[in-house]
């Protein structure tokens, strides 16, 4: 891997992590086209999931020292909100761990699935156009709702962020505290698949032994800075109601890349 492709790997996680249009997919699509195995390249995924997760915890620094002090004082507001967290984590940890090898096998070219994912994307973002404005919150019920969709967004080509922000808006829950849900709720898998990441480098660190340090700090610069603006900018479009945009563009990229993968 060169410093061009872990720039450009670096932006599409960074970008696409937070922006709904899936960054499993488009990181599938960016190795396919700059003729990148990354799925061997362990420990740069670790690195630019790590940025990402960084990204997150700058932007709601001071959401998340709140809820840490509030929860510590037994606040119930601040207990139910963490409860909801941990709770919307539980899908994807029990796939992730249960089905850990059938998972790696989607990353493997497959294109072609990755197109028609795009399209699910696209339509549940579509989806949302049509929602009524709620002033609704995240409950524990709602969480585990919310933590299905996020455990769906497994397949590449589902957008994590698209998938819940979706999923929390059809739910009745107000536009920027499903955001605010949605990007929160990403922590701890991200820490935890990139900490089972980790132990699969430290068991087998040859797979990466054509990385250099140089690359992984690029990769990691690259995917926090965009990580940084496209939480912002996410943020922003979910609070103006235009995710159907986003939606015309999986519809556009999933239509060429199953075009294609034919």
């Amino acid at each position: 891997m060169t410093a061009i492709d872990a720039i450009i790997l670096g932006i599409l996680q960074g970008l696409t992590e937070f922006l709904p249009i899936s960054s499993s997919g488009h990181i599938e699509l960016g190795t396919a086209l700059l003729n990148v195995q990354t799925a061997n390249n362990l420990l740069f995924s670790v690195v630019v999931h790590a940025a990402t997760c960084l990204s997150t915890v700058v932007i709601f620094r001071k959401d998340l020292l709140k809820l840490f002090t509030d929860f510590f004082r037994f606040d119930k507001e601040a207990v139910n909100y963490t409860a909801a967290l941990i709770i919307s984590a539980i899908p994807v940890g029990i796939i992730g761990l249960t089905y850990d090898q059938e998972i790696e096998n989607f990353f493997s070219g497959q294109l072609l699935l990755v197109g028609f994912m795009l399209l699910v994307t696209g339509l549940l973002l579509a989806m949302t156009y049509y929602a009524p404005p709620r002033t609704g919150k995240v409950t524990l019920g709602r969480s585990l709702l919310i933590g299905l969709s996020q455990a769906l967004a497994i397949l590449p080509g589902i957008s994590r962020s698209g998938a819940t922000i979706s999923t929390a808006l059809l739910l009745g829950v107000d536009k920027e505290k499903a955001a605010r849900f949605s990007f929160l709720m990403v922590l701890m898998p991200i820490l935890g698949g990139s900490a089972l990441k980790l132990m699969d480098y430290l068991q087998a660190p040859e797979m990466s032994e054509n990385i250099t340090t140089v690359v992984l700090i690029i990769g990691f610069l690259a995917a926090f800075i965009t990580g940084l603006v496209a939480c912002k900018w996410m943020i922003s479009i979910v609070k103006k109601g235009k995710l159907i945009y986003f939606a015309f563009y999986c519809f556009a990229v999933g239509s060429v890349t199953i075009l294609l993968s034919m």
